[in-house]
Parts: structure tokens; C-alpha cells; sequence
């Protein structure tokens, strides 16, 4: 027979076994709906994960929204005015979503470079730009401004 002071130390390795074993579950099932946010100027340089999901965001860029034959497939570009990435969505888009504004897509990034989205994600305020997605743009731009400084004092 077990004295009282075994059993209480069996009880709390027992414990800690089940508490280890909750807990790796919870981590593990909190890293696979982890969704990164990448700009399309680090999915061009390829930062972006090949085949799991993520998102990314920019503006839509003007005269790029074309619905293909089925009527139901979009495909519209999204730029942070440095890079373009080419997006296809099967379903309907949100109504504040058009040309020249901020669009948020989650999904995969094909082979051929086809970013096909499950969701297109957009907030009721039509002035809202994610943050994640103003950072992107302005990194763009003064990435954009450093280039055109350069160009001129090399002139």
C-alpha cells in the first residue's frame, strides 16, 4: 500500500501530466489559426508562406476588378503602390468594396502566383484602412521616396 505522502506526489505528477497535456493542445490549436498579414511588396520579395493561409491587404487598384465567365469569380489587383498582386475571389464582395479603396483578402498564394482568397474582409466605416495595411502603404511610399531622392542626387 501507497503511504499518504506517495499518493500526493503521484497525484500532483499526475496533474502537472494533465495540465502539459492541455496545454500543448491549446498552443497547438491556437498556432494553426494563426494568420499572418503580409503586404503584396513582401509577397513579390517572398516573405509570404507557400500553401497555408494568410492575409493581405493594399488598395484595389483602379480598372482591375474583371468578373470572369461564371459570374460568380472576381479577380482584382491589389497594390501597396510599389508591388501588384493578382487576386481571385469566388463569392460576394462586401458593399463598401471598390476601386481606389482599402480591401483586407485571406487566403493562399498559388503556384503561379495567384493569390485565390476564401474571404474578402472589409469594416462599415468606408474611410477604415486596417493598420497593418496603412503601415504597408506608407512603407511603400517612402520606400518610393527614398528611390526618387536617390535617383536625383545621382543625376
Amino acid at each position: 500500500m501507497l503511504k499518504a505522502r506517495h499518493k500526493r506526489i503521484a497525484l500532483i505528477v499526475g496533474g502537472l501530466v494533465i495540465l502539459a497535456g492541455v496545454a500543448t493542445l491549446v498552443l497547438n490549436a491556437f498556432q494553426s489559426n494563426l494568420v499572418f498579414f503580409f503586404s503584396p511588396t513582401q509577397v513579390a520579395a517572398g516573405e509570404a508562406p507557400k500553401g497555408k493561409t494568410f492575409r493581405i491587404g493594399g488598395l484595389v487598384k483602379e480598372g482591375s476588378i474583371k468578373r470572369e465567365a461564371d459570374g460568380v469569380t472576381l479577380r482584382f489587383i491589389v497594390t501597396d503602390t510599389e508591388k501588384d498582386l493578382t487576386v481571385a475571389y469566388k463569392g460576394i464582395l462586401p458593399d463598401l468594396f471598390r476601386e481606389g479603396k482599402g480591401a483586407v483578402a485571406q487566403g493562399k498564394l498559388g503556384d503561379d502566383g495567384l493569390f485565390v482568397a476564401s474571404e474578402v474582409l472589409a469594416k462599415h466605416d468606408e474611410n477604415y484602412m486596417p493598420p497593418e495595411a496603412t503601415k504597408a502603404l506608407d512603407d511603400a511610399g517612402n520606400r518610393a521616396a527614398a528611390n526618387k531622392a536617390a535617383q536625383t542626387l545621382k543625376q
